[in-house]
């Protein structure tokens, strides 16, 4: 398995040892269930850069014992990879964000700074492949941080069996096409034998990309180019609902919901559970839950928000933006409908635990999963596997994508 992160994140404690956590987010909570049915080796970013040495040597030998293997890149390339090319031009335009106008020549040469940096993070997850690839083995290779990957792994070794998926949307050929480097980056991901998009709308796009940019012919199948056939299909993601299922059971999470149920006092649970981004719609949401209470002022004191927003991506300028503005919010709402006793929202910065987040699950009444945008959005099963006791509603936005 091959991604930009790791399922774990590593931290430096005092003592000089490595402490390593489990990471958030939707790809690491769909792909537990292969890793723990297959001898899965899964490789990507640890979330630090480490200079070759003995602290180097130390986190490599921690991440082994989880079957990691890392793939170091240091904080300027870093920047220019992540949160340059990936998340500046990838992750908005496959969102149907336009891309962003360049004022200044010096802006233009930076965006050809992140294309060069884009071109050999792929080179270097390239080399830790290669490293460790052995004959017979699969790749998986996942999301759009290693588009280029296909091509230079099958330039190495035509042999090797590829297959990548997209966790976005993939937009209509219309949007992609104002991609400059649109034909690279298809050409490297065609190289794949098999490409997996969320739903059958992002795989007929990508298909229609290939057949009006590139000029190649689409298949039912998917896309041949001179008489090879890349198969193009939708695979929904999920969950393995039987963790969730089970952690309902343990008496940690029990313990939790007792708790919660105390704190709640009877009211009614709405529950958002987001990364604190532009396409989850949580501004939305909350002038949503602003109009409700004004319209309905004898529901002030029993109804709670509870709203979980994880900060990601909190050096680019457009989220700290986003998160200034969803604190206002939260801060006025509040204000306006609050009393001395209780809160009309419950705002969170954080992620929770996995027990935490089951009890608070199966405590609730409405989840309300309302991305504007989405390629692949899990809570709503999350929510559904937990709710066997409590018949809860979820709202589920049309554009949650899978």
């Amino acid at each position: 398995v091959v991604a930009n992160r790791l399922p774990v994140s590593a931290k430096k404690m005092k003592d000089g040892s490595w402490h390593l956590t489990e990471s958030s987010g939707g790809l690491v909570s769909a792909l537990l269930g292969i890793t723990s049915n297959y001898d899965c080796t899964w490789i990507g970013w640890p979330g630090v850069f480490v200079e070759p040495g003995p602290d180097r040597d130390a986190l490599n030998l921690a991440l082994a014992k989880h079957n990691c293997y890392p793939v170091y890149i240091d904080e300027e390339m870093l920047d220019l990879y992540y949160n340059g090319y990936c998340n500046n031009v990838l992750w908005p335009l496959f969102h149907y964000v336009p891309l962003p106008l360049e004022a200044r020549l010096s802006e233009t040469k930076n965006l050809q700074n992140q294309w060069k940096a884009y071109v050999h993070a792929n080179e270097l997850f390239a080399r830790a492949i290669m490293q460790l690839y052995q004959e017979n083995d699969i790749l998986w290779l996942h999301d759009y941080h290693v588009m280029l990957l296909p091509k230079m792994l099958k330039e190495i070794k035509p042999s090797m069996k590829v297959g990548w998926f997209l966790h976005t949307p993939f937009p209509s050929s219309e949007i992609y096409r104002a991609l400059p480097r649109r034909e690279e980056i298809l050409r490297g991901v065609l190289k794949a034998d098999l490409i997996g998009l969320h739903t059958y709308d992002y795989a007929r796009h990508f298909v229609s990309a290939c057949t009006r940019i590139l000029g190649l012919e689409g298949t039912p199948e998917g896309v041949e180019d001179n008489g090879q056939v890349t198969r193009v299909a939708a695979f929904p993601i999920g969950i393995n609902p039987e963790r969730f299922t089970a952690a309902l059971e343990q008496e940690e999470v029990k313990a939790h919901m007792e708790d919660l149920k105390e704190r709640f006092g009877g009211r009614k649970v709405m529950l958002g559970v987001d990364r604190l981004d532009m396409i989850k719609g949580i501004p939305q949401k909350l002038l949503a839950y602003e109009m409700f209470l004004d319209e309905n002022p004898d529901w002030c004191d029993r109804v709670l928000l509870v709203q979980i927003a994880v900060p990601s991506r909190t050096h680019v300028p457009e989220y700290q933006r986003l998160a200034s503005l969803v604190h206002e919010m939260v801060g006025r709402i509040n204000g306006r409908f609050g009393t001395l006793g209780s809160m009309p929202i419950h705002h969170l910065d954080r992620s929770l635990s996995f027990h935490e987040l089951c009890a608070l699950y199966a405590m609730t009444d409405v989840a309300l999963v309302t991305p504007v945008r989405d390629g692949m959005n899990l809570v709503s099963y999350e929510v559904v596997a937990c709710q066997s006791k409590n018949a809860g509603v979820l709202a589920l936005s049309a554009f949650a994508g899978a």
